[in-house]
């Protein structure tokens, strides 16, 4: 058994912090009506997080788990239900493919930047492509952009489970909802669902600063529980660490829960960054054990090379050769879905052992 490391986190938020916090989404002065409400609900919330009721509705775990008596919570259990459910409608011969188009800018004509994003537009090539070419193929859209103009929609990070121990990173990610420190409404049940379902993925993002943007971040460090992560809260106990570590240390075989699907990336830029990002995401899905689609479906292309900002959707406009090569990749994830269901198109490591840690 190996040590469990403690004593970074701070102490609990005394008493008038806590009301702070909680006070300040009703800051709006057509609150005040309802201060005496207000204050009753505090109460009840200051209680839920003395108590760390993250998971205040549970039941028992029930048989197929490795503690059937475990208080499992119906949150987790209804995702899981349903990743299971959408996991065989995928594998089904008679299921219909699906490409998911994952539009990973954080703009939108919603919100401050009053204006859509070229990543959008490019998705929407995408989808027209797998619309009007393919043969019946479903075409699913996740816009990441939504985290800027829904109301109280989150992706909330990652907390890094899986660098305690792999089984304490649950597969679909049990550290939220956290009902006892308010980290709720997050979306990646949902896209958790949209993956899953997926027999093609096609990753379309921006370059920020030379990195990608912070909604595509955030998913993928949620995703890390798709490749390896524990099916069974329950073998640890929810988050005990120890039990984690130890069950690690046993022999772990890190599960690849959305391997075999097809995948393609557009990345575009306006300075830099574009092949570091483009790179960094395929090697990402490739670890994941997802197939890329050929040497077509990795795009990586600069829209207005150091032109104003202002223009750059007038230069999109123009550029019809980058839009013939999005459309391109959108071709090549229809093939490679095709192939692949067809049996034709396998991994190039398929007939690899993988490493095994001692």
């Amino acid at each position: 058994m190996t040590t469990v490391r403690t004593g970074q986190a701070g102490p609990m938020l005394p008493r008038e912090e806590f009301r702070q916090r909680f006070l300040e989404p009703f800051y709006d002065p057509a609150f005040r009506a309802e201060d005496a409400a207000i204050a009753r609900l505090e109460a009840l919330a200051w209680d839920a997080y003395q108590q760390g009721r993250k998971a205040p509705v549970t039941e028992k775990a029930g048989p197929g788990f490795a503690d059937p008596e475990y208080e499992l919570s119906v949150e987790w259990r209804a995702a899981r239900d349903r990743l299971r459910a959408a996991q065989q409608r995928q594998e089904q011969p008679s299921t219909p493919s699906r490409v998911l188009l994952v539009c990973c800018s954080s703009r939108n004509d919603g919100s401050c930047p009053g204006e859509m994003s070229k990543t959008f537009r490019l998705t929407q090539l995408a989808r027209e492509v797998i619309v009007n070419e393919g043969q019946g193929v479903e075409v699913d859209v996740l816009d990441l952009s939504r985290l800027i103009s829904d109301y109280d929609r989150r992706i909330h990070p990652c907390k890094g489970c899986a660098s305690t121990a792999m089984p304490l990173c649950h597969w679909p990610c049990s550290c939220y909802p956290n009902h006892s420190t308010r980290q709720t409404n997050d979306w990646m049940n949902e896209i958790y669902e949209q993956w899953v379902s997926a027999h093609g993925v096609v990753l379309l993002t921006p370059v920020y600063w030379y990195q990608a943007a912070s909604p595509l971040k955030l998913m993928m460090d949620r995703m890390v529980c798709a490749d390896g992560g524990n099916p069974d809260p329950t073998s640890t106990h929810g988050k005990k660490a120890a039990e984690a570590k130890d069950l690690e240390l046993k022999g772990w075989e890190y599960p690849k829960h959305l391997a075999g699907r097809v995948y393609g990336v557009v990345v575009h830029g306006d300075v830099a960054g574009i092949e570091g990002v483009r790179r960094s995401l395929c090697d990402w899905l490739d670890w994941m054990g997802l197939v890329e689609a050929g040497v077509q479906a990795r795009l990586d292309r600069y829209i207005g090379y150091y032109e104003p900002y202002a223009t750059s959707h007038d230069t999109l406009d123009k550029d019809e050769c980058l839009q013939e090569e999005v459309r391109n990749v959108a071709r090549a994830v229809l093939h490679g879905v095709r192939e692949r269901r067809a049996g034709r198109l396998q991994p190039a490591d398929a007939h690899l052992q993988r490493p095994r840690p001692k």
